[in-house]
């Protein structure tokens, strides 16, 4: 197998649950084949480099293999390497996220009757 399309590759490779959700993101800009933004019909080859921007997580992947059958995930993982740059990123990320979390604290539930009473008597207050 020479080449596979690009929906198709990020299906086999787990990325996207559906072929049509795969496709969509390709098509909606969130996916890069070597830096240019491509189609969902783009043909990928081996070594090609690939940036995912998924939910805000952004991936760069390098192709290693190519498939139209969608496997286990061991297999799919072996179908790409992600750069170790990218890894760093989303560990950068993901530690601001937590960071953000522990800084702005949220509360366990709704206010309870008493709780409510004081929000109002504060809001008027102000």
């Amino acid at each position: 197998m020479t080449a596979t399309r690009i929906d198709k590759w990020l299906w086999a490779a787990r990325f996207y649950k559906t072929r049509s959700q795969a496709s969509d993101a390709v098509n909606g800009g969130h996916v890069r084949v070597n830096d240019a933004r491509c189609k969902s019909s783009r043909a990928v080859n081996l070594a090609d480099k690939i940036r995912i921007n998924k939910s805000g997580t952004q991936f760069t992947v390098v192709v290693k293999q190519l498939s139209v059958k969608r496997g286990s995930a061991p297999q799919a993982q072996q179908m790409y390497e992600e750069t170790q740059q990218s890894q760093q990123q989303r560990e950068l990320e993901r530690t601001q996220r937590k960071l953000n979390v522990m800084a702005n604290p949220h509360p366990q539930g709704r206010p309870d009757k008493r709780q409510r009473r004081q929000l109002k008597k504060w809001r008027q207050v102000e």
